[in-house]
């Protein structure tokens, strides 16, 4: 298990940018640890149905994710249902939290580019 002191030396910028995949699970995990299905359901809804990701792209990120210490398996809520004991989940660490924030710059950085630029529906909104 990686304690607090070596996820802090752990540098989100090789790991930018995320994939939509990845992106969109510590997007999901911002709200509270969840099982895959709960994962899948989050995306889905958080990107309006744009981002479906099926059992295998979500496992295997999952997985992925896990050995690059963005996410760890947890507890779970305390549950009585028969799915408990098959349910897996997940939260994101420290280090993930730092990553998606780090991926929120940059893409902050760029439509604000977009935005300079005119590319956007939108008019550029002032900078405070």
């Amino acid at each position: 298990m990686m304690t607090k002191d070596s996820a802090d030396d752990l540098d989100p910028a090789p790991l930018l940018p995320l994939t939509p995949a990845v992106f969109g699970i510590l997007m999901a995990l911002a709200d509270g640890e969840k099982h895959g299905y709960g994962i899948m359901k989050a995306v889905a809804a958080d990107t309006e149905e744009t981002l479906q990701m099926g059992p295998g792209t979500l496992y295997g990120t999952l997985d992925r994710m896990l050995r690059a210490k963005l996410i760890v398996e947890s507890e779970g809520p305390r549950e009585t249902s028969a799915h408990r004991e098959r349910r897996r989940y997940y939260r994101a660490t420290d280090f993930g939290q730092r990553v998606v924030r780090a991926e929120v710059r940059r893409l902050e950085q760029a439509v604000a580019l977009a935005r300079r630029k005119k590319l956007t529906l939108r008019p550029s909104l002032p900078l405070r």
